[in-house]
Order: structure tokens, then sequence, then C-alpha cells
């Protein structure tokens, strides 16, 4: 079977709906999980799928979280192949700067379910199934500048690079294509000091991750499943 590797910065930000989608492609799929495994022994050439997933820190927090120099680094390394990677929300951001984007903090918080934009090369996509059904879930503070060469997928009024792709085989997403209701407790209690700071309510986002959860889910699988089955390598 062909590997996935999934570099998960907090235990409940993983993979998610998109595992089913990964499975059926034919991936065998582990975590490397930071502040547990050492980044050193992941060979940026080797696996053949890489996915960087979210976390709750900056992407330009180098003093405070040294690691993300060695992440970066790896990450470069790793775009220099050519081969598959995706980044999602903090994965994004260390995506955009490994390949020399800005990172930085954004005009506000977007959190909660809100529709994302696509843009034309968006809707020609893995993201089509958005199209008609453009909501999804936010949960970030920062922006990032879109690296040179690559492709704007999606937009919303607060984050103009929602989405972007680098040729066929790099995709970043700043939302999370990949969340759905299940374990989303999780994300309640994981970021209950940043839902309270921000003034969210608790139980409006419950209810609606429980409304829209079939939904995302569905488009989790299809963003998945289309993007892993036009990959060139």
């Amino acid at each position: 079977m062909k590997s996935a590797v999934a570099i998960r910065h907090v235990g409940f930000e993983d993979v998610g709906a998109f595992a089913p989608a990964i499975d059926e492609a034919g991936y065998t799929l582990r975590y490397l999980d930071i502040g547990k495994h050492d980044l050193q022994t992941l060979d940026p050439a080797k696996a053949d799928l890489l996915m960087v997933l979210g976390g709750p820190i900056g992407a330009y927090e180098d003093t405070a979280y040294p690691f993300l120099r060695e992440e970066v680094d790896l990450i470069a390394r790793r775009l220099a192949t050519g081969r598959p990677t995706m980044g999602i929300c903090l994965g994004a951001q260390l995506i955009a700067r490994a390949a020399g984007a800005r990172v930085y903090p954004g005009p506000a918080k977007e959190i909660g379910f809100a529709p994302i934009a696509l843009t034309g090369a968006g809707r020609q996509s893995c993201l089509a199934s958005f199209a008609d059904d453009p909501m999804t879930l936010h949960w970030h503070g920062d922006t990032f500048d879109l690296p040179d060469g690559a492709q704007r997928l999606a937009s919303t009024k607060l984050c103009e690079n929602q989405a972007f792709a680098m040729g066929s085989n790099v995709i970043g997403f700043q939302f999370h294509p990949e969340a759905s209701a299940d374990g989303f407790e999780a994300w309640l209690i994981g970021h209950a000091t940043e839902l309270a700071a921000a003034g969210i309510d608790i139980q409006r986002l419950r209810t609606q991750a429980q409304t829209y959860g079939p939904a995302l889910a569905r488009k989790a699988h299809a963003v998945a499943s289309a993007w892993l089955r036009q990959l060139k390598w």
C-alpha cells in the first residue's frame, strides 16, 4: 500500500472526515505527533503523501515554539521533491511560509461555520463540491500571502487566501474541509480558552456542527477523493 504521514500538532485536529477517502485510495496512514515524535525521523522525500494539520499556534512563533523552524525546513525539502503535500489551517500557513510567503495575524479571528467563495480555478478543483454548498468550518486568526506561482482557489471576506494550489500535487486549506460533527466536542474542549476570549456561543457552534455535519462529511470525502485522484508523481 501507499504511505501517508500526517504531522499532527494537537490530538483532536486529525485528518477527520478525510480518513475514509485516504483509506479507499490505498494509503496506510500514520501520525507524527509534534511534542511526542521526533521530526528528524521523517524523511520528507519518502512518504507517498504528507499532510500537515492544524493547531492553535502561529506559523511564525519560532521563539516560543522552536520546532517550527525544523518543520518549515522539512516542508521546504518536501516541496522541492514535488511529491503530494496537503496543509490544513496551520499546515497551509506552514506550506506558504516554506514556499517563501509571509504569514501574519489577520484582521480578525474567523471562528465558526460560514461559506467560502470559490474562484474560477476553485470551481474546477477538488473543491467543486463547495460550489453549490459553500458552508464550512473556519478556525483561525492568522493569514498568509499567496506563495509565488500558487493559484487561489477560495476566499472569504476576512481571508482572501482560503485555499491555494501549487501545481497538481500541493494544496493548502486555511479553512477546515476535513471537519464534520464527528469529534467536534473535542474541538470545543480543546479550544475552550480561545472560544471564551472571542465571545463565541459554544452551544450555537455545537448545534451548527450537528446541523451541517452530514453535508460536511460528504464534501470532505469528495474533496479528498478528487484531490487524490488527480495527483501526478
